[in-house]
């Protein structure tokens, strides 16, 4: 089984289109490709705006909600946090248990995280740690404006120190009118993280799975984490 986990620079920063529109790609080209996304907080799974309804739109897997996204939370917090308030504990164990019941279900996975690489989603463990847990190379997602280059090294930095591989970096909500920090920031993340940005995609306006496919399949060079 091949794959890639999808992380951020930040909560926001567009990871579920980035994640879905590569997942609708895919399944264009005649790939088997699966979704998972382990927690989900502030939104249920079967509302139509959230990261796991459209991750499963997008790759058309026979995969359920339930199964996709296996622990949902009510407060739009770090799910972590969301665990206290709720009284509830799920461990990483738990995580690595749904994982591999689906697995095997595709022959490739596209896997998003929750806000940024080194979120809390338990007791003890991150973001990162599921990554380490999982196998998978990281893209990371990063926004296009001032302070993105501190945002995105950091990110980068700490996958690697957590000895992560991190495949490429995609720069997404790019503005039609550009200010020079857009300009010059690509050049620079792709300088100091020694990491190829692989696409800078434009804002998106419509959610739609349309839109979302052929935002990745014009911006981002998907063949370089196919391989």
């Amino acid at each position: 089984m091949k794959g890639i986990f999808v992380t951020g620079t930040d909560t926001d920063v567009g990871k579920t289109v980035i994640a879905s529109g590569i997942a609708g790609v895919l399944r264009d080209r005649g790939v088997n490709v699966g979704v998972f996304k382990p927690m989900l907080s502030g939104i249920e799974r079967d509302d139509s705006k959230s990261d796991t309804y459209l991750l499963k739109q997008l790759s058309q897997t026979p995969l359920t909600l339930e199964e996709i996204t296996p622990f949902q939370f009510e407060a739009a917090l770090a799910p972590g946090i969301a665990q206290q308030i709720e009284e509830t504990n799920v461990t990483l164990e738990n995580i690595l248990q749904h994982w591999n019941k689906i697995k095997h279900s595709h022959e490739f996975f596209v896997v998003e995280g929750a806000g940024g690489i080194s979120v809390p989603l338990g007791k003890g463990f991150l973001v990162s740690d599921v990554i380490k847990s999982l196998g998978l190379p990281v893209l990371v997602v990063a926004r296009p404006g001032l302070g993105t280059i501190n945002h995105t090294f950091l990110t980068v930095q700490y996958a690697k120190s957590q000895g992560l591989n991190v495949v490429g970096i995609v720069i997404n909500g790019m503005s039609e009118k550009q200010g020079l920090a857009e300009k010059t920031s690509p050049r620079v993340i792709e300088e100091m993280c020694k990491v190829k940005v692989l696409g800078i995609t434009p804002r998106v306006e419509e959610i739609s799975i349309h839109s979302f496919k052929q935002l990745v399949n014009d911006t981002i060079e998907i063949d370089q984490f196919l391989k």
